[in-house]
């Protein structure tokens, strides 16, 4: 793909951008665990889902957009929307609204699904609609129900979908209350961060169902036991999403790190147990944990849910080490 030849088939560099990103995704091990997901990556084309996005540059964000009159221009855009990043794609007043995820991050959360076929799925946060187009190749379009609280961003993701041959049910409402009328779901999974696990989403899953969402800068498996019961932990991956809005939007001040050395400061692992533990420990008992127990990975966290509460945990659910968590 020379820079020289701006002006050269669209379909065609898109499809030679698209193969880079399969062959980076695919060593990246994402599919190890469902290759069968390399299929819906190679078929779902990523840029009819992002007609423009925003790259930051010094002093603010500059637009890419599909339908420049300048072919060089149409060829970044082109050429940004299968690089392996996140993309932005709307924005208000500077602020964040939505997004496109990376798509080798994107490829590890459905894997960790492990969907099957017949399985239903809940998206939270539509977004550009390309993650369910996603789901929708694998699964098929009525197993698939995506929700989003601004009805601009699913009326995008509709057309885009649409565009891209793909029909699933498209809901505008609020993420944290599901889509009872559509439930129950083998699978619920977020692309919007959340202080809690919505017990909606408990109630709204099949016995043994999974809900994978991010929180605390992770992503939690969960997998619902029984009624209004489920308990998972981490996976390794740290993730950063696009907060929830509505009646889940995680909140609070910014954490306060005076008296915490430096070193901790920057470590993603104990800014990870923060996130956590907000509101139960302050930093510095945070901090002392974090040492005693040999900064521990993602993994050896977890999460459980039951009809009355909701905590975080370290080891184990039973364990001295555990916080609640928001309902």
């Amino acid at each position: 793909m020379g820079g020289n030849e701006p002006g050269r088939d669209i379909d065609g560099l898109a499809a030679v951008a698209q193969a880079a990103l399969l062959r980076r995704i695919e060593a990246s091990g994402a599919w190890a665990a469902d290759p069968g997901w390399r299929e819906a990556f190679a078929a779902v084309p990523r840029h009819l889902f992002v007609p423009y996005y925003y790259v930051g540059v010094a002093g603010g964000y500059e637009r890419r957009w599909g339908e420049s009159a300048d072919p060089a221009a149409r060829e970044r855009w082109l050429r940004g929307a299968y690089e392996d990043t996140p993309l932005a794609t709307r924005l208000r007043d500077g602020e964040l609204l939505s997004s496109s995820s990376q798509p080798s991050l994107m490829a590890d959360m459905l894997a960790a699904l492990e969907v099957e076929d017949g399985h239903t799925v809940l998206e939270i946060g539509a977004g550009t609609g390309y993650n369910a187009a996603l789901l929708a190749h694998r699964l098929g379009d009525d197993k698939v129900t995506t929700v989003d609280l601004d009805p601009e961003i699913t009326e995008s993701a509709r057309r885009h979908l649409a565009a891209a041959g793909y029909h699933p049910v498209v809901v505008t409402g609020d993420g944290a209350r599901g889509v009872p009328e559509r439930a129950p779901f083998d699978r619920i999974i977020a692309t919007c961060a959340l202080g809690g696990v919505p017990r909606a989403w408990v109630a709204q899953s099949r016995p043994g169902g999974r809900i994978l969402m991010p929180l605390a800068t992770g992503l939690i498996l969960l997998t619902v036991t029984g009624a209004g019961h489920a308990e998972g932990r981490f996976l390794h991956t740290p993730a950063y999403f696009v907060p929830l809005r509505g009646a889940g939007r995680p909140g609070g001040e910014p954490i306060q790190l005076g008296g915490v050395p430096h070193r901790a400061r920057e470590d993603d692992l104990f800014r990870f147990l923060l996130a956590l533990t907000r509101g139960s420990l302050d930093p510095q008992e945070a901090h002392a944990l974090w040492e005693q127990e040999g900064r521990p990975q993602r993994e050896r966290y977890g999460i459980t849910v039951d009809e009355e509460a909701e905590w975080a945990w370290l080891d184990d659910p039973e364990g001295p080490y555990a916080w609640p968590l928001p309902s």
